[in-house]
């Protein structure tokens, strides 16, 4: 990682006049071509540099001295990633909550493009299970707060599978009771059936945008999140899931108890999702790469007329 950097400004890209980038750490960062555009589409500015150092990098995931090490390799990092954020052109952000991240440590604005979710492939199913379980589809790490969500469903006797890989997978199995199942990971056709038949899909965590509610929702299955994050735009509480107050088992087990009793309308859930399909997204993405290809041209223009 502390190479990332280097890496990106190795890149050559002369001969190139649009350069797009998909970011989360530091190809936005690439060296362009003085009359080349760069639209970075930034999926969130790199937590572990910035305000998530302890649960990446701190003691606990990567022991003591490791963490020592590490902060100010993480804390250049960060140094580095704020001074060539005049590199882009134009960001485009993956929802509200990156925009304003964006604006937070770059000092930029940004244009906000949520993700495309393939809601023909997700799609809901009218058959349902008479008891089924909360289900969890996660990368097993500590950030996705997975733990949360075992101790509340254990607090309101509610069945949870999980679906994923990941560091945390022992730590997390054991303190899981006899209600919890590790399916490890799945196929999309899989994981679609469990969307389809699962009381609700739960987000624990605090995501930048967050694929896995909106997949859902487009199963017509609600979900259960923390209010935080990208899940306070794609989760309608009361209509498409319920949003937890707070990040504490006895606020998120609240939440699931409420989402077993709310009567929620699956064509409504699903009509949501549909706001974040590809069709959207391939209507807005381009119009955003248009509007910076002009500006630059105009800017360009201007430069020589002057």
């Amino acid at each position: 990682m502390p190479l990332f950097p280097a890496e990106v400004e190795w890149l050559n890209l002369e001969g190139f006049d649009l350069i797009i980038s998909s970011s989360h750490c530091a190809v936005k960062s690439v060296l362009r071509p003085a009359s080349a555009v760069h639209v970075c589409y930034c999926h969130s500015p790199m937590r572990y540099a910035w305000d998530q150092f302890d649960a990446y990098f701190g003691p606990r995931q990567v022991g003591a001295a490791a963490s020592r090490v590490l902060r100010p390799i993480m804390a250049g990092l960060a140094r580095w990633d704020a001074a060539t954020a005049g590199r882009v052109d134009h960001y485009v952000a993956n929802s509200r909550y990156v925009a304003d991240r964006i604006r937070r440590y770059y000092n930029r604005a940004s244009t906000v493009v949520y993700p495309p979710v393939d809601t023909t492939f997700y799609r809901p199913d009218p058959s349902h299970d008479t008891d089924p379980p909360f289900l969890i589809v996660s990368a097993l790490v500590p950030y996705k707060r997975v733990e949360l969500a075992i101790e509340a469903c254990r607090r309101i006797g509610a069945r949870l599978d999980i679906v994923g890989r990941g560091p945390e997978r022992d730590r997390l199995e054991a303190m899981s009771g006899p209600g919890v199942r590790f399916l490890g990971w799945k196929s999309d056709e899989e994981i679609r059936t469990l969307y389809q038949q699962a009381a609700a899909v739960l987000l624990p965590g605090t995501e930048d945008f967050g694929m896995v509610p909106v997949e859902a929702q487009a199963c017509g299955t609600p979900v259960v999140a923390l209010g935080a994050g990208g899940a306070m735009e794609t989760v309608r509480h009361g209509v498409t899931g319920i949003l937890a107050a707070e990040s504490s088992v006895e606020c998120f087990a609240a939440a699931l108890d409420e989402c077993r009793r709310t009567p929620f309308d699956r064509a409504a859930i699903r009509a949501n999702a549909e706001q974040f399909s590809r069709e959207r997204f391939l209507e807005s993405f381009p119009a955003v790469v248009d509007r910076a290809v002009r500006d630059r041209a105009d800017q360009l223009a201007l430069e020589r007329a002057s």
